[in-house]
């Protein structure tokens, strides 16, 4: 056997070694991006699940608070069972920080509707109160649209 043979056997098993582990490279950081981009959305939802969950239970509480607890003492605790300061900590740890900022701001507008639901100022019928409403329906609009770009989705 010469060994240009022997080199040249030699250098085809190289290569085919080397691109096999360039492809297993390649394919490996693929499916641990998407496997992030899985966990942040995940992470993304359930933050928006908790925060409409947390104003869904703080305006129950304020319509009619149980019998015997005084309305800001519910609309409070609805806020803390909501687990959404939990949702939150972990969505700003795994989020850009642009992204983060617009959390930020849903959660800002979050607090200010428990707030006045604590209060029971502004009444629940009046315009102020439905422009605060408003106010955290666009946060929360933005910060779907900012999630919907960092997950590279279309719209």
């Amino acid at each position: 056997m010469e060994w240009t043979t022997l080199a040249a056997t030699g250098l085809g098993a190289l290569v085919g070694v080397g691109s096999t582990l360039l492809a297993d490279r390649v394919r490996w950081r693929r499916e641990r991006a998407e496997r992030t981009r899985q966990e942040r959305k995940e992470i993304y939802v359930t933050c928006l699940t908790k925060y409409r969950q947390a104003y869904e239970d703080m305006y129950a509480a304020a319509s009619r608070p149980p019998e015997g607890v005084a309305r800001e003492a519910a609309v409070r605790e609805a806020f803390r069972a909501s687990g959404c300061d939990e949702v939150r900590e972990s969505a700003l740890i795994c989020a850009p920080q642009a992204l983060s900022d617009v959390l930020e701001t849903v959660y800002e507008t979050l607090r200010d509707l428990l707030e006045v639901l604590a209060r029971g100022e502004p009444p629940l019928d009046s315009p102020a109160f439905q422009e605060r409403r408003l106010r955290h329906g666009k946060a929360v609009w933005a910060a779907r649209a900012a999630m919907r770009r960092d997950l590279g989705l279309r719209g």
